[in-house]
């Protein structure tokens, strides 16, 4: 039977929006890209513009890749996947890779065109974030992303739909899981393109290559830390942050796009002092959202992490300083895939009578200040130094 194509209108089948709601600017050709590209005066990219330029390097991209899926079957599978790219985000990972691009680079020097190559590096970095977040969806069991179903639901919804042989649920993860592996194929091929002179670019992909390695470790440990039980120590699920989101959401996208530009070791062992406690401090505002956070808000349910028992510092905290009653309660409620909101409630007000809600605010607050303090002391311009502070306070303060 031929696949009929999905999402093409908002409310479909898929429960997806349509490609065709993309915000202004996303849908742009290739040939507008390169337009953008080439107007734009080197190392002036504003903070408030580089999410768009990054959309309009990821839309190029993906035009580029649609007459590889032609035919209805491919083509629908091909619109999910564009449309989850592109259906928005925060762009934080391409943002710290342009501002350490920017740290490194020398303005009198570089090619009117040079920037080009941190933000193509950016949006690959990005596309590597949504093999991320499709495969994690799939593992935790997640049916919202960004306030819409997860990719898994849509290929679900459309089984369903359609009325298609087999268990829609298998079929949704399957395809999602895919899709998850297509995003990372794309992110490799995408990086090699962004430009770099070549003995550059073969040492920013080495980098690369670690990150997705690490990336990958850290989901494994975290799966394990789930199917294994229990509540687990801060310095497990402090390990478990450092590479699944830590690594590769700040400390590597700088560190890639220093050596985009030819930063020194120097340079890179600097950025590290700046990202490593600004993203544990970024994934600890995530557990804390995750629990905390206001679906409407965030785009996620707050019952997932605590059905999968996912082993965070502000579930460890808990659990560590629970009296012996709360953890009687948390062992019978954490990792109930049945769990409703009022036992959900319940966690909650353990977490924050035991302190444990305090004591992350405040691991939250040093790795924020201790992030500053390292840019405060960056060999940058300022202008570098403040977009990365800003970038700093938009890590730890957002509310998604």
């Amino acid at each position: 039977m031929t696949a009929p194509p999905l999402l093409a209108t908002e409310g479909g089948p898929a429960g997806r929006r349509s490609v065709a709601d993309a915000p202004p600017g996303v849908g742009v050709r290739s040939a507008a890209v390169e337009e953008v590209f080439m107007t734009a005066p080197p190392g002036r990219v504003s903070a408030t513009a580089l999410p768009g330029r990054v959309d309009a390097a990821l839309a190029g991209f993906l035009s580029q890749q649609a007459a590889t899926w032609s035919g209805p079957d491919r083509r629908s599978t091909f619109t999910a996947v564009r449309s989850f790219v592109l259906s928005g985000g925060k762009r934080l990972r391409p943002a710290f890779c342009y501002w350490g691009w920017r740290g490194a680079v020398d303005p009198d020097t570089a090619a009117p065109q040079a920037e080009r190559v941190a933000i193509i590096a950016g949006a690959a970095l990005e596309l590597f974030h949504c093999f991320a977040l499709i495969h994690d969806d799939i593992i935790d069991g997640s049916s919202l992303r960004r306030g819409e179903p997860s990719l898994h639901e849509v290929f679900a919804a459309a089984h369903t739909a359609h009325g298609w042989r087999g268990d829609p649920v298998d079929y949704g993860r399957g395809a999602a899981l895919l899709c998850g592996d297509l995003c990372a194929v794309w992110a490799d091929q995408l990086f090699g393109r962004c430009g770099a002179p070549p003995h550059l670019l073969r040492q920013a992909q080495e980098l690369f290559a670690v990150t997705r390695a690490e990336a990958i470790a850290g989901e494994h440990l975290d799966t394990l830390a789930q199917a294994v039980g229990g509540f687990g120590s801060v310095q497990r699920a402090l390990e478990v942050a450092r590479l699944k989101t830590a690594r590769y959401s700040i400390v590597r996208p700088l560190q890639l796009g220093a050596i985009l530009a030819g930063g020194s070791p120097a340079l890179l062992d600097a950025y590290a002092t700046v990202g490593d406690p600004l993203g544990e401090a970024f994934q600890l505002r995530d557990d804390v959202l995750g629990v905390f956070g206001d679906p409407a808000v965030t785009g996620k349910s707050t019952l997932d992490d605590l059905r999968v028992g996912k082993a965070t510092v502000l579930l460890a905290l808990a659990f560590a300083q629970a009296t012996p009653v709360w953890r009687r309660a948390l062992v019978e409620l954490v990792g109930d895939p049945e769990l409703d909101e009022d036992g959900a409630d319940m966690i909650k007000s353990i977490m924050v009578d035991c302190g444990a809600l305090a004591a992350t605010e405040s691991r939250i607050s040093l790795g924020h200040e201790q992030a500053l303090a390292a840019i405060a002391g960056l060999p940058v311009p300022a202008e570098v130094a403040a977009a990365l502070s800003s970038l700093a306070n938009l890590a730890v303060s957002r509310s998604s």
